[in-house]
């Protein structure tokens, strides 16, 4: 911080004393740190327009998936490009309630997509339910994903 605090007052001492010499260098650094800013925000932009294109359903659905992992998931790409890489956490709501019912400690399963799904492909797994909070049973939840992470192809 006390290097940061230097900078900007030598920075301000040099555009006082000697503005004709600072001021156009000090414009093209702005300039530059703009487009870095803009390219990093389209960036941000483009892969949430992306993970907004995801169709994730989860189903508790134990007659479907082995009893350790009962969590029914599909996924389908929507996307013109391949997905390769996506990370989420679960979260349970019980039937119109906003709370999150599921317990997301640092023992809770991480879950993670498949390792590259191809533009419009469906990929189908079973997961384990997170843990939930005392006294309510997975049949009456409504699972959904949440913090989606992922990378796709350029």
């Amino acid at each position: 911080m006390l290097i940061g605090v230097l900078l900007i007052i030598t920075w301000l001492v040099l555009l006082l004393r000697y503005p004709s010499k600072a001021l156009p260098v000090s414009m093209a650094a702005l300039v530059g740190l703009g487009l870095v800013a803009a390219s990093v925000a389209w960036l941000d932009h483009r892969e949430a327009q992306q993970l907004a294109r995801l169709e994730l359903r989860m189903v508790y659905a134990p007659d479907q998936c082995p009893a350790d992992r009962p969590l029914r998931l599909t996924l389908r790409n929507g996307n013109e490009v391949p997905l390769l890489a996506l990370g989420w956490r679960v979260a349970a709501y019980a039937p119109g309630d906003t709370v999150n019912l599921a317990d997301n400690l640092y023992t809770a399963p991480r879950y993670r997509g498949p390792g590259e799904l191809q533009a419009g492909g469906v990929w189908q797994d079973c997961l384990p339910v997170p843990p939930l909070r005392t006294g309510y049973r997975p049949q009456t939840l409504e699972f959904r994903a949440e913090r989606l992470q992922g990378s796709f192809s350029n």
